[in-house]
């Protein structure tokens, strides 16, 4: 794995969508989507309850990404520039040669392809600029949408169950030529 390095952050641009640093002009965004029932359903999170939450999330990931220990990026269409969701890149482990991958996305952004072309972005952008090797993502067993998803961009699933997380099923991808299905 390369040296990571996320100043200046990357922006990472796809047929309809800019993938940006997230600032404080995004707290009402932020704040809906933590605080949306159905979106922290399947995260095991409490939802947000004020602003002033979302503005202390938003600050904490910036201080992470000032660290280079996470790439946390806004999701916008790139004509309207309206926030629809997140993506992340996290839990770098120089040992594994392997990150995390983390998204979330606006309940009436669903299902319209919008995930699928953000994480692979992200997933191109950690493969072949920061040359890691593997890439984890954890969805809830209830999530069947995240689970669609991580099977369409060729992740494979653990066969063992997490003791300490039986909600949770593990997913996998490694760089390979054939691992990443646009």
């Amino acid at each position: 794995m390369k040296t990571r390095s996320f100043t200046p952050f990357p922006i990472l641009t796809t047929e309809r969508l800019t993938l940006r640093q997230l600032t404080t002009h995004d707290c009402q965004a932020i704040f809906a989507l933590r605080s949306d029932a159905a979106i922290n359903k399947y995260l095991g999170r409490q939802p947000s309850k004020t602003i002033d939450e979302a503005l202390h999330f938003i600050t904490t990931m910036n201080e992470h990404i000032q660290q280079n220990n996470s790439m946390y990026s806004v999701i916008t269409l790139t004509q309207t520039k309206e926030v629809v969701g997140t993506v992340c890149l996290y839990n770098f482990s120089t040992e594994n040669n392997s990150c995390e991958v983390g998204y979330e996305l606006m309940t009436k952004f669903q299902g319209q392809g919008i995930m699928q072309e953000a994480v692979t972005a992200v997933i191109d952008f950690a493969f072949e600029r920061l040359q890691v090797h593997h890439i984890t993502a954890f969805t809830h067993n209830d999530n069947s949408n995240s689970t669609k998803l991580l099977e369409k961009l060729n992740f494979m699933p653990f066969t063992a169950t997490d003791e300490e997380n039986p909600d949770f099923t593990t997913f996998t991808l490694t760089n390979s030529p054939n691992a990443i299905s646009c």
